[in-house]
């Protein structure tokens, strides 16, 4: 489950959606096997690249030419701070701005590169020890808009979903950080930005909000137990 639903969010619109996934944090004892089957579900995403308005095709091509070099830029970049390409690491040859999806390991989370956004098919691996170690990396970059966590411990999901878990604006469990947002209050947090649209909250847009406190008794209690007489 938690295979499929990182396909999808980091390569899901090739990459290009605020809710992509940037960073896969993995405890070190399921790294190796997940890694594997990561690269293994990638290598059939390349056998349906193509127009994405034709029927079969999952990956299309990024929206123009500097997003392609944005792409390349950042790989660059990655593999001279020491990062291992997994998977990806190219444009695919053909018209249009198609590129690989690409799977980055090596990188320290507090790597220059591993900390920006990229609009692009790129996802770093990170490996921990820990549920705290690994809300530490969740955190510890300016962006907060969309987060997951998989597990099966409810007490990890308190603790995620909790004020010492994920700061983002989007705190999925079981899911992924990238689908139909569409039902929920959608925003971030940090230079994400502040607030939220959508869901429970669209109506908000449509109105003029006031505090109204009426007294329909006969009588006027003073706060902290004030009396005039």
């Amino acid at each position: 489950m938690a295979v499929r639903a990182a396909v999808f969010s980091c390569v899901g619109t090739a990459g290009q959606r605020c809710t992509t996934t940037r960073r896969l944090i993995l405890h070190k004892k399921i790294k190796d096997e997940f890694l594997g089957k990561l690269k293994t579900a990638y290598k059939s995403i390349m056998d349906r690249v193509g127009d994405p308005l034709d029927d079969g095709v999952l990956y299309g091509p990024l929206h123009n030419q500097p997003a392609v070099d944005a792409y390349k830029a950042a790989i660059q970049k990655a593999v001279e701070a020491g990062g291992t390409i997994e998977f990806g690491g190219k444009q695919i040859q053909r018209p249009g701005f198609y590129v690989e999806p690409t799977v980055i390991s090596g990188l320290p989370a507090g790597a220059e590169i591993v900390q920006q956004e990229t609009f692009a098919p790129i996802v770093y691996i990170l490996e921990v020890n820990s549920l705290e170690e690994a809300i530490d990396f969740n955190n510890g970059v300016e962006q907060g808009l969309s987060s997951s966590l998989f597990t099966k411990s409810i007490g990890n999901v308190f603790q995620w979903i909790g004020p010492h878990g994920s700061d983002c604006g989007i705190v999925n469990v079981n899911i992924g950080t990238s689908g139909a947002e569409i039902g929920g209050a959608f925003g971030g947090e940090k230079a994400t930005g502040g607030g939220r649209e959508s869901g429970s909250d669209a109506w908000k847009h449509y109105m003029r909000r006031a505090t109204v406190t009426i007294n329909y008794g006969n009588e006027l209690p003073l706060a902290q137990g004030i009396k005039f007489e």
